[in-house]
């Protein structure tokens, strides 16, 4: 987004991290349901850096997912230490998350389209 277009300090980029990071979190839920700590931890697949996740913008994230009902949760008192909140993603999730990876391809095709048309016609006009 260019500068200057921002909803204020740091809330467009926090709500576009937290856009990206709900479909991230349904493929690690797709893949069974799981704890925050394993959440965050996943996220590194997805290009989040390890050393710069927000713990609150994923705790925040899974609240409105499961007001919005995406996932469920329940707390689990099968570990050693503190009871952990574990999260599953609900039909609704599955579904939202077909939808995002079929938008996200019609986007990925359109973006080649651009770069395609770009560079060709930056190599017409370098000859």
């Amino acid at each position: 987004m260019p500068r200057g277009h921002g909803r204020g300090r740091g809330q467009g980029r926090r709500r576009r991290v937290i856009s990206f990071l709900q479909p991230c979190v349904l493929v690690l839920l797709h893949r069974g349901a799981a704890h925050g700590y394993n959440l965050m931890s996943g996220l590194d697949e997805f290009g989040f850096q390890p050393g710069r996740k927000d713990p609150s913008l994923l705790y925040r994230a899974m609240r409105e997912m499961e007001e919005i009902g995406l996932v469920t949760s329940e707390w689990h008192e099968d570990s050693l230490g503190p009871h952990r909140r574990v999260y599953q993603i609900t039909p609704e999730g599955e579904a939202y998350l077909d939808e995002w990876i079929k938008d996200l391809r019609r986007t990925r095709r359109e973006i080649d389209s651009l770069l395609l048309a770009y560079e060709s016609v930056i190599a017409n006009s370098d000859g």
